[in-house]
């Protein structure tokens, strides 16, 4: 597990502003540490996907009741998403670096697009040596904001009049 350093951290959420009763999803939750920021600040429904069972009974012991935490295999966990018809405004992922999530996680959000929201954002944590594969340039926006050796990367639907 690699937490969100607090300098990447502190940036997400004065970039996302008032995220106060917007939905968030947060993918590879690890410790937790976003989701439960997220609902600190007043998100909600928070919830948090974590696929190691320790790690997500930590995230359990450490939310409150409004943070929904499913310990599930990521790939699952948005395909259920999607298939329910649930969609968030903000999508979070911090996938493990080097384990080829920049080539897989792109293509995982194009291919489950409905789970983001009108108007949503899906931020993407990853290494600068790593990445993201490209998503269809005509309906995606995407702005990558660094962090030494840490990149954000933020896509959004494109208006279809652009």
């Amino acid at each position: 597990m690699r937490p969100t350093t607090g300098k990447v951290m502190l940036a997400l959420f004065n970039i996302l502003g008032n995220i106060h009763g917007r939905s968030f999803l947060d993918l590879f939750s690890g410790s937790g540490q976003i989701a439960l920021a997220a609902a600190k600040k007043g998100a909600g429904p928070v919830v948090s996907v974590e696929s190691e069972r320790k790690r997500h009974a930590e995230i359990v012991k450490k939310a409150p009741p409004s943070v929904k935490c499913l310990c599930f295999d990521v790939r699952r966990a948005v395909a259920r998403f999607a298939k329910n018809g649930e969609e968030f405004d903000i999508i979070f992922a911090d996938p493990p670096y080097s384990l080829g999530w920049g080539e897989e996680f792109p293509k995982l959000m194009a291919a489950n697009e409905r789970i983001l929201a009108p108007g949503g954002v899906i931020i993407f944590e990853h290494s600068e040596e790593e990445e993201p594969a490209a998503m269809d340039e005509t309906k995606w926006e995407r702005e990558d904001r660094r962090y030494g050796g840490t990149v954000l990367s933020f896509y959004s639907r494109r208006n279809s009049d652009d």
